[in-house]
């Protein structure tokens, strides 16, 4: 697998981990989201809009859209979690929309990123790419951890990129019309 198709895959997965991790936040019982938990962010719905919040920002910065940073600090956190979950959804697919776009050089063209109290960095788009996947895996892991408190049982994330994974997640690869970059080996 090149750089180019492990973004692409690396996008189809974070849709399909945001799918599956939104599918038990919905399940939580009322009080759940917003209940105070021990985590970098106070709650699930703290973290949960968090990750929309950066999403946004690097959007904006990898499609050269000029929002700059109040892509991010005029965000609006959403209160209910089926909201949360439908802007989280479009946002990935807007991502994977931008990876299935992009060429080999566009990966190490550079984009201007507007930080505010740094001022305007040029960065590579494969490395905002990068930056941005951690991110989202990073921060869907402590609502993961979160869950463990809650009476949902936290969701399995790591079954995305094997062949042998296919079969346990082949209904919700279709679901979601991930179709065969979900999986550029096969």
């Amino acid at each position: 697998m090149n750089l180019l198709d492990h973004n692409r895959c690396m996008a189809r997965n974070n849709l399909w981990s945001n799918d599956r991790l939104y599918r038990a936040v919905l399940q939580l019982t009322p009080g759940e989201f917003e209940a105070e938990r021990t985590s970098f962010f106070p709650s699930i719905k703290a973290t949960l809009n968090h990750i929309l919040a950066v999403d946004h920002l690097y959007l904006d910065f990898l499609e050269e859209g000029g929002v700059g940073a109040a892509a991010h600090d005029d965000f609006v956190p959403f209160d209910e979690p089926q909201a949360l979950f439908a802007a989280q959804a479009a946002s990935d697919r807007r991502l994977i929309a931008f990876c299935d776009h992009l060429s080999t050089d566009d990966l190490d063209r550079r984009v201007i990123t507007d930080r505010r109290e740094d001022g305007k960095i040029p960065e590579r788009i494969g490395d905002l790419l990068a930056h941005l996947f951690i991110h989202d895996i990073h921060h869907r892991g402590q609502v993961h951890a979160m869950l463990s408190g809650t009476s949902v049982k936290p969701p399995q994330l790591d079954e995305f990129f094997l062949d042998y994974d296919m079969k346990l997640r082949k209904a919700e690869v279709e679901r979601l019309a991930l179709g065969n970059q979900a999986n550029a080996t096969s």
